[in-house]
């Protein structure tokens, strides 16, 4: 996911978290957002967000999940193991430096950091697009690109058009759903998302007791022409 920034002309300071890079937005604030891209996104499109951000009072610290932005050409895979140390390294530098702190996630983004933060409690979330369920997208997968389950277990890795699948990580995602998440969230779903059902989406805000936004017209990109609006009024409302 890869929301479009428009020049933005706000403080910023790239740095590295444990070789991690990252950018701190705005100016010197006690209070920050953790924004976590999602697949295709990088640092940068955090300039959106942390606009709107910094006007509230708060700054945001991006940085570049596995094999995106500066890292697209490193070895490490953007997988959960490598997004979880990633999320922990950046959460420590995080709470050593603010007082007050906000997470905001993406897509994958947020399924990683339902897993590296999942003992955190931030002031509020906000979730956009998130991968709530990531048992659902696999086994929906398997029908998208008729794979069965012996198959990927025989091979380990079968690639497909959207993403490789791999049998540890499936073995992961069904060994460890989510059973906590305590910080207060607000979710924006698009109705037309076809990675995360309804059904999964609602089950996710009643179990955790999470404010739900849905757009009619979505998808899970949010890129079209209307979302940018969508998702600023959004982001003012909960912020």
């Amino acid at each position: 996911m890869l929301l479009l920034a428009r020049r933005c002309s706000m403080e910023k300071k790239l740095i590295y978290i444990d070789s991690i890079p990252a950018i701190i937005w705005g100016k010197n604030s006690s209070k920050v957002y953790i924004y976590v891209h999602g697949k295709m996104g990088n640092k940068e499109e955090a300039a959106f967000f942390a606009d709107i951000a910094e006007k509230k009072g708060y700054q945001t610290i991006s940085f570049d999940l596995p094999k995106h932005g500066e890292r697209q050409n490193r070895n490490a895979p953007c997988e959960i193991w490598n997004g979880k140390h990633d999320l922990e390294c950046i959460g420590k530098y995080v709470y050593d430096n603010w007082n007050n702190i906000s997470l905001y996630a993406c897509s994958i983004g947020a399924y990683f950091s339902l897993h590296a933060y999942k003992d955190k409690m931030f002031e509020k979330c906000l979730f956009l697009s998130p991968i709530l369920d990531m048992n659902y997208l696999i086994q929906n997968m398997f029908l998208w690109f008729d794979v069965c389950e012996s198959e990927l277990k025989e091979k380990g890795e079968i690639e497909t058009p959207i993403e490789t699948l791999s049998w540890n990580y499936y073995q992961f995602v069904k060994n460890n759903p989510v059973k906590q998440w305590i910080t207060p969230t607000y979710i924006m779903y698009g109705y037309r998302d076809t990675l995360q059902s309804e059904k999964v989406i609602h089950q996710f805000v009643k179990n955790f007791n999470c404010q739900l936004t849905i757009s009619k017209d979505s998808e899970h990109s949010f890129m079209g022409d209307t979302d940018r609006n969508i998702l600023q009024n959004w982001i003012k409302e909960y912020i």
